[in-house]
């Protein structure tokens, strides 16, 4: 006799089921890019793929090789090719339970679509998802680490069978002031409250980014504008804590880049790209601060119904 208690989907890794493609413009580059979502055997991870040079470069934290304004990575052997604003992509995959997908692009930067994960989610919706036979693993934090810089702390401590977050942002422009979110990292939480929160800036911050060969792609379609009090979106945000869920979406991507899920609970405060890379970082270079885990129990195996079943 068998008793069918858990469902396959917590414990086993995920791919698409099929590939799925786009094409959009780099925030930074404002290059037209093709981008494709391609399925991957068990325990590939994450892949940037660079058809136009042939290489890959993993999604790993020790990859990363720039934080200004986005989360670059560089190939580990070939440092001058990169890929950069990855945290979108890792944030979708993550909050929604891919596992091994190869992310195809054929230039330096992936597109940045409407400025949220919510493109990137419904790309996913459209390839659907299969389980894999493997086990999914998750690095379960086993004591506190902490990183900080003028001002701005992350940290991650020990806590419950999942990734639980709480952020606060503090900006003095009244647009956006301080806010706060606190979310346990489920499917249904990313889905409903960080996939579509947008990216955002200043307007007197333009004229010097794009100088400086950044942000050729920005525009009211894919980024919040912040002029003082004043949001110039015509149609305004999508939340009135759009700045803090995009932050939080943000460290959802750039925690990602771990390699496997994170089982503990984010604590930050201002903190962006670069300092949730230290985080990662500091983290994993203390082999007493974690602990690999497989998230199916010992005796439990797939069954032809598709569920974890444990055998009597």
């Amino acid at each position: 006799m068998t008793d069918l208690l858990i469902d396959v989907s917590a414990t086993r890794q995920h791919t698409l089921k099929s590939r799925i493609d786009c094409v959009g413009v780099g925030l930074h580059s404002g290059a037209k890019v093709a981008m494709s979502l391609l399925p991957a055997p068990a325990d590939t991870g994450i892949v940037f793929r660079r058809t136009d040079v042939g290489a890959d470069i993993p999604a790993r934290h020790d990859l990363v090789s720039e934080t200004r304004l986005c989360t670059q990575l560089s190939h580990p052997d070939r440092r001058d090719v990169h890929v950069r604003t990855v945290e979108h992509v890792m944030a979708a995959l993550a909050g929604t339970g891919i596992d091994n997908v190869v992310v195809a692009v054929d230039g330096p930067e992936l597109p940045i679509l409407d400025g949220s994960a919510g493109p990137i989610v419904f790309l996913i919706d459209c390839a659907g998802r299969v389980a894999q036979a493997a086990p999914r693993q998750a690095i379960e934090v086993l004591k506190t680490v902490q990183v900080s810089h003028d001002g701005a702390s992350a940290e991650l401590r020990p806590g419950g069978p999942t990734l639980d977050l709480a952020l606060t942002i503090d900006f003095p422009s009244a647009a956006i002031g301080r806010q706060a979110l606190s979310l346990s990292l489920t499917e249904q939480g990313f889905r409903a409250s960080l996939a579509t929160a947008r990216t955002f800036t200043w307007v007197q911050e333009i004229e010097a980014m794009q100088q400086a060969g950044l942000a050729r792609g920005g525009s009211l379609k894919n980024a919040i504008v912040v002029d003082g009090e004043r949001v110039l979106n015509p149609e305004g945000l999508r939340a009135p804590n759009e700045f803090v869920r995009h932050k939080m979406l943000d460290a959802v991507g750039d925690l990602a880049l771990a390699g496997a899920r994170i089982h503990g609970r984010f604590v930050a405060h201002r903190t962006g790209h670069a300092l949730n890379n230290r985080l990662l970082r500091a983290l994993l270079a203390d082999k007493s601060a974690w602990r690999m885990v497989s998230l199916e129990p010992a005796g439990w195996s797939q069954s032809q119904y598709g569920v974890a079943a444990k055998a009597a």
